[in-house]
Formats: C-alpha cells, structure tokens, sequence
C-alpha cells in the first residue's frame, strides 16, 4: 500500500484581493487565504494548482500556476498569467488562463491545493545565478530574483526574451529589485520591438537569443535556471548543453510535453509541466544496453535489499537510491509509462501496486488509493511489484 512522507495537500480557499494588468495579454492576481491558517510557505519557484470549476459538460480540473511574488511575504500569493486565446478556428480557449481573466474579480474565491513543485532554487551553492526566461515563464523567476534579492550575494544575470515591450510583464518589478542590490544584472531581447520600445531603449537585444549573445552574457560556472515556452526552451537548452554546461546546473519548467527538450512538438496547452534535469543513471543503463538483464535469481539481485518488479514488462531490477521516482527509474531501462505532469497533480502514471509500498516526494493531489501508486512522485519503501 502506499504510504506518504508528507502531509496537508487537499484545496483550500483563496479570495482575490486585486487584479492587476501586467501587459497587454497579462494578468497578476493576489490572493490572500479565506481562512487564518490557509497560508502556505513556498520556495520561490513553487506553483499552486487551482481548481477550475465544472463549465456546461466540462468537469472541473486542475490547473498550475507559478508563484510570482516574494517568498518572504507572508499571507500573501500572486500568480501571473497570460490569457491564452484560441490560436485559430476551432481549436478552443485555454480553460484555466481565460476564466481567470474574462470571470474571477476582486472579492471571488478560488479553490488552491499548494504549493507544490521541485523547481526552486539550490541554496546550498555558491555559484552565480542565470535567470532566463522567455514570454510568460517569467514568472517563477521573479519571485526567484525576490529571494536572491535578501537571501544571498551571488551574482544573478536576468535574461527574459519576448515580443516586445506591450506583451512584457513584470519590467518595473525586476528593474526595482536589480537597483536595490549590486550583482544583478538584467537584459531583455524583443523579437519584434515597436518604434516605442526602440526610443525608450526598453531593450538591450532584437531577434532571439542565440549563442553568441547567451556567451557574452552567461557568467562562468554559473547555475542557470529557465523556464518558457517549447520552441524556447529547446532552442535555449541546445545552446547552454552546446556551450559545456553540465545538465546538473541547468533546472527548469515549461508549458509541454516532457520531451519537448529532446524532440520536436508542436504547440502545448495551457496545461504546465514541473520536470527535473534528466538523472544519470549509470548502473540502469547498463542493464538496459543489448546484453539481456539479470534473472531475478542472479546474486546481484538476491544482494540487494530493494528491488523494482515491472510484472508485465517482465523485468526486475535492483532499486538505484539515486533514482528521483519510479517513473524515472522505469525510463531508464527502457520502459514508457504514461505520464503527464511529473508533479502528483493529473494521475496519469497512476499505477496498480501488487504489492509493496512507496512513499511519496511530492504529496498526490488526488490520493491514487492504497492499491495504486502515482510513480511520477514516489520511491519505494522496500520491494515493489507493479503492474507495469
């Protein structure tokens, strides 16, 4: 059965206190919890998943959106999003981003479970900072610059990429928080500048950022953290492996399908996917090369005391403790299980357990049941068998 490493969770209500217009398709809403003990702390980088209610035939479902503001302000939540409108003929509205924007007003109550998310920032290093965006996935990062701000020294480059000064959000913001401390340096790149954007010098850079210009700007040995849209994080994430920079000092978020890094996709929903940075793991991998794995009964698999048993793929292996989840641990040999999310919240992986427990990193949204698991969140506790 499975078994958890953490509690609360569950949705709570959150009452809008302000609405304010950040662009022209960008919108912030502050929250402020219905209920005394409602608040939540959060790691800048963290998102909350909001319940969209039930629309027509529409069921309610979830929808996650970073946390733009200040960790240290208590009480207090913004969100910042974009309304996403239908690109073309039938093809529909985004569900959470536009009855945000055309139906909740000051005074209304939204219901929130989070926040939740492994995308925040490592404290523990001391290297500079790379905080590079494009379009709206800014967001997270502000509230990340907010916390570098107070809470360290290091070196912090903001680099934010979008059409131009009438879709960008937040501008006044980071340029307020980059004076108030040394070390903080800022650069925007606009894609399509307006003769406004041109006079004011509202910019730095026109185009896209390529790899010359991310050279001049990125600090050496540097932890960067990204977050954006598809075609933007590939092409940025191409360019930073390009350059030499290990996959364990690149941590990022974006709207899409997990792949989007490695293959090509076609335009994602509103729906946002929280990942990692793709974990090595070597003694996996050598059992999933031509050579045919281990039987259960080999020494190797009898010496250790946690093995994974995937029942329909006909494979049982030795638990790797650096696995991040079972999801990953499954990739890693070879084996695709459906997945969405990656962060407890859709139950896509959701997963029969024939037996066993696991504990989770990151608490469900929706509690699979005792005979299931979600192995986009979760480790084993001991020797699991899945029907996988």
């Amino acid at each position: 059965m499975a078994e958890r490493t953490r509690q609360g969770g569950g949705f709570r209500g959150l009452k809008v206190v302000d609405k304010v217009r950040e662009s022209r398709i960008i919108t912030s809403f502050h929250l402020q919890p219905v209920d005394a003990d409602g608040w939540r702390p959060f790691e800048a980088g963290q998102f909350l998943v909001l319940r969209i209610p039930e629309d027509g035939d529409r069921r309610a479902v979830p929808r996650s959106y970073s946390v733009s503001s200040a960790p240290g302000r208590q009480g207090h939540y913004r969100i910042t999003l974009k309304r996403e409108a239908a690109p073309g003929p039938g093809v529909p509205d985004g569900v959470g981003s536009c009855w945000l924007h055309d139906r909740i007003k000051v005074g209304d109550v939204l219901q929130a479970s989070g926040p939740r998310g492994e995308f925040f920032l490592n404290r523990a290093s001391p290297r500079p900072v790379v905080l590079l965006s494009g379009g709206v996935g800014l967001t997270p990062l502000v509230s990340m610059l907010h916390a570098l701000k107070t809470q360290t020294h290091r070196p912090v480059q903001f680099i934010h990429a979008c059409d131009n000064g009438e879709v960008h959000a937040l501008r006044d913001e980071v340029a307020f928080l980059a004076r108030q401390r040394p070390g903080v340096g800022v650069h925007y790149c606009y894609r399509f500048p307006t003769e406004h954007d041109r006079a004011t010098a509202a910019h730095q850079s026109e185009g896209v950022l390529t790899a010359d210009l991310l050279a001049r700007l990125l600090p050496q040995e540097a932890d960067v953290y990204m977050c954006g849209p598809p075609p933007f994080m590939k092409a940025v994430y191409g360019i930073l492996r390009g350059r030499g920079v290990p996959k364990e000092r690149i941590a990022y978020e974006f709207f899409g399908p997990a792949s989007v890094l490695e293959t090509d996709v076609a335009a994602a929903d509103t729906q946002r996917h929280v990942l990692t940075v793709p974990v090595d793991i070597p003694s996996l991998r050598d059992l999933s090369s031509a050579t045919p794995p281990p039987p259960a009964d080999t020494p190797r698999a009898a010496e250790t005391a946690v093995t994974v048993e995937f029942r329909r793929s006909g494979r049982k292996l030795a638990w790797d403790a650096t696995a991040p989840s079972l999801l990953e641990f499954a990739e890693a040999i070879g084996i695709a299980p459906e997945f969405q999310c990656r962060a407890g919240v859709c139950s896509t992986c959701r997963t029969r357990l024939i037996s066993g427990a696991v504990a989770y990193t990151e608490e469900p949204l929706d509690p699979p049941g005792p005979e299931h698991a979600l192995i986009c969140c979760s480790k084993p506790k001991g020797s699991v068998v899945l029907d996988l």
